[in-house]
């Protein structure tokens, strides 16, 4: 099995990260299209319709403003995604561990790539936010 761990930090306030990660309006600005809630239990979907792609996820942790954790199913594998965050000074340390590939392919550094694009996108977000 294969985990992708990636560390982010933000000039941020922790409760700003975490919105950006719990409410479906600001996670579509910078993930995709999406109909999630912070609800342990809860079953939403990630989609990108210009790639055809859609993600069934299941909320499995939340800990507000600490961690959050869903299933991330896209196509034939399924996998977790963890958010982590802690707040030093003006800084919010944001972990990411997307956990359950079979071995680092494509799949695995196609998920790499994503995510550390995304947190650009993140980075503009809470810019605004």
């Amino acid at each position: 099995m294969a985990d992708l761990l990636l560390d982010f930090q933000f000039k941020s306030p922790i409760y700003k990260v975490w919105d950006a990660l719990t409410h479906s309006e600001t996670l579509a600005q910078w993930v995709m299209e999406n109909n999630f809630k912070p609800i342990v239990g809860y079953k939403c979907q990630f989609r990108n319709e210009a790639i055809g792609l859609v993600v069934n996820s299941e909320v499995l942790v939340v800990d507000k403003p600490y961690k959050l954790s869903y299933t991330w199913v896209g196509g034939p594998i399924t996998t977790v995604v963890t958010w982590t965050l802690n707040q030093e000074g003006e800084t919010t340390h944001l972990h990411l561990e997307h956990a359950g590939f079979e071995q680092e392919n494509q799949a695995f550094n196609g998920a790499k790539y994503g995510w550390a694009s995304m947190a650009v996108e993140l980075t503009k977000v809470l810019a605004e936010m």
